[in-house]
């Protein structure tokens, strides 16, 4: 359970350091459309995150945290684009990728773990 609560904190903290991004691209950089996008992506992270460990069954846990996964996935492109583009230095899209990455590495450990696990 310590995982979880990690990934949950993890994930936590990562979305709030994305909305903060939002909020610089909105009115610095006057960009909305990526912006839209990353914000739903990597909030909905921490949010299926949550779920799953409130899940009723292990069919359930397992299924949220894949749909956490993937807009893991999803984010991890958003940033990668907001760098190419220069919308961000390299060095906050770094740092928010290193946060996402480390994210992704946790969910994956957990995921194995979940579906090596016998049931009960």
């Amino acid at each position: 359970m310590a995982q979880n609560s990690i990934l949950l904190d993890k994930s936590l903290h990562f979305a709030a350091r994305i909305v903060k991004l939002q909020k610089y691209l909105l009115k610095e950089k006057r960009e909305g459309i990526i912006s839209k996008q990353i914000i739903r992506s990597a909030t909905s992270i921490g949010a299926n995150a949550n779920e799953a460990i409130y899940g009723i069954s292990k069919a359930d846990f397992i299924a949220k945290l894949q749909i956490s996964l993937k807009e893991t996935a999803e984010t991890e492109y958003w940033l990668r684009l907001l760098i190419l583009s220069e919308y961000i230095s390299e060095e906050l899209g770094n740092s928010l990728l290193n946060d996402c990455l480390e994210i992704k590495k946790i969910l994956i450990s957990t995921l194995n773990t979940a579906k090596n696990t016998n049931a009960n």
